[in-house]
């Protein structure tokens, strides 16, 4: 029985699959088994996984269910002690999983500060958090400012614990994470480690708008749900909540003036070519539009 179960859903994710597997592959602590839940790809993906000679590795092929579903799947598939989050498309510091195996102690979940890059590897942020202010939060904080960790891929937490917290509910396609949070809140403290231990890279269409109303909504039905709502109505409710529609060029514009805005305040020059490819894809992006005039 390993250590640690690393469990990672992927779906189309040839293009930076390679590099998050070097990642996990270069652990430090190499006691740990892979669980990579191919939720339906059709693009190079399964030769990737396939290619890929690490005896810890297992494959786990499924019709496309979206993340919530694959993560469950492979959390059940789980056979280490720990489970240690971890997306397509990031990478893990070589110490990461030595770092927070030995942090985990008495709270149910450990992660760290994460830092996120652009599309092409430029740093935009670092997102830092005291798990004591997170763990109140959960338990406690309105869906206008209630915090979750740095990045959902960074968490680690005992598979004994996800059990009895309940684990992710299929019923949300979105804010899986917070809705666990919450649950497993109610067992133990948080630690998030102040080491930069994960870096996620962010595309400009997972931080556009197209989805934000049904994020939203999730967040509430978890806070509902937290402070006593009538559960099976509330899950009944958050089944029904689904995607609403297609990306659009101006989510895609929303993303790439995000990823300026960040380059930008950073005083890397390369924001005014996001800032650009935003208007491209929607020419009536007036704050894209705005800040290459004035310089800001």
């Amino acid at each position: 029985m390993p250590k640690i179960s690393v469990v990672m859903a992927v779906y189309n994710g040839a293009a930076r699959l390679p590099a998050t597997l070097e990642s996990i592959a270069a652990q430090t602590e190499r006691d740990f088994e892979l669980i990579v839940i191919d939720d339906g790809s059709t693009d190079e993906t399964p030769s990737i996984l396939a290619a890929f000679d690490d005896p810890r590795l297992r494959v786990i092929p499924q019709p496309n269910a979206g993340l919530t579903r694959a993560l469950i799947r492979g959390c059940a598939e789980a056979t280490g002690d720990v489970i240690a989050r971890h997306d397509c498309g990031d990478r893990s510091h070589p110490e990461r999983f030595a770092k927070q195996l030995a942090a985990i102690g008495d709270h149910v979940l450990v992660a760290s500060a994460t830092r996120f890059r652009g599309p092409g590897g430029e740093e935009l942020y670092i997102a830092e958090a005291d798990g004591d202010a997170i763990h109140l939060s959960v338990l406690h904080a309105g869906r206008a400012t209630i915090r979750g960790i740095p990045h959902h891929a960074s968490a680690m937490f005992r598979k004994a614990d996800y059990d009895a917290a309940g684990g992710y509910r299929a019923q949300f396609r979105f804010a899986q994470d917070l809705d666990f949070w919450i649950r497993l809140a109610r067992r133990g403290t948080f630690a998030i480690l102040d080491d930069v231990l994960y870096e996620a890279t962010i595309e400009p269409r997972s931080i556009s708008s197209l989805h934000r109303a049904e994020q939203e909504r999730l967040t509430e039905i978890a806070i509902e749900l937290r402070d006593g709502g009538d559960e099976a109505t509330l899950l009944a409710e958050a089944a029904r909540v689904q995607p609403s529609r297609n990306a659009k060029p101006r989510d895609e514009a929303a993303g790439l003036y995000f990823i300026a805005r960040c380059l930008l305040r950073r005083g890397n020059r390369a924001w005014r070519s996001y800032a650009l490819r935003a208007i491209a894809r929607n020419p009536l992006h007036w704050r894209a539009w705005a800040s290459l005039l004035l310089g800001r």
